[in-house]
């Protein structure tokens, strides 16, 4: 197990966003058991479950959240966790505000995407409210982060 790493996603509830790089992730690298996939929100309420658009989009792409629960981004989440990949700048300031200790290691998404698609540094916009369509661009942005962030995590 000395090669198990930890992704650690970050947005604001962790209902929508977070959860939905989560279960895309894990759907990409099922049978890998070295590489663990959590995700957390700055501002999360605990307890709460995943976004029924979240779910539906996971649930097409096989990657569905079972037993999902929401979480606030703690010191110890952050200390286990190799990559810390938050949705936007926002996102990233807020963890390095609250947990100076973390200031070089939260990274963007869209930082993960090939540099050809022009957008490195972009944010991942909140679809919460928007609709399904919303919530399905989101899924392709994540999808096109998915190859850069195992290469990374490997």
């Amino acid at each position: 197990m000395s090669n198990f790493k930890t992704v650690l996603f970050i947005c604001t509830g962790n209902t929508c966003r977070s959860p939905m790089a989560e279960g895309l992730l894990k759907a990409s690298i099922k049978g890998d058991s070295n590489i663990r996939v959590i995700s957390a929100g700055v501002a999360a309420m605990p307890g709460q479950l995943v976004s029924r658009e979240t779910q539906e989009i996971l649930s097409e792409n096989g990657g569905a959240l079972k037993g999902f629960k929401s979480q606030q981004v703690d010191e110890v989440l952050l200390k286990e966790a190799d990559l810390v990949i938050a949705m936007t700048s926002a996102h990233a300031d807020r963890v390095r505000q609250f947990f100076s200790a973390h200031v070089g290691e939260v990274n963007l998404l869209c930082d993960y995407i090939d540099p050809s698609e022009g957008l490195a540094g972009a944010d991942i916009p909140d679809p919460i409210g928007m609709g399904k369509a919303a919530y399905e661009e989101v899924a392709e942005v994540m999808a096109l982060a998915m190859p850069g962030i195992i290469e990374a995590i490997r």
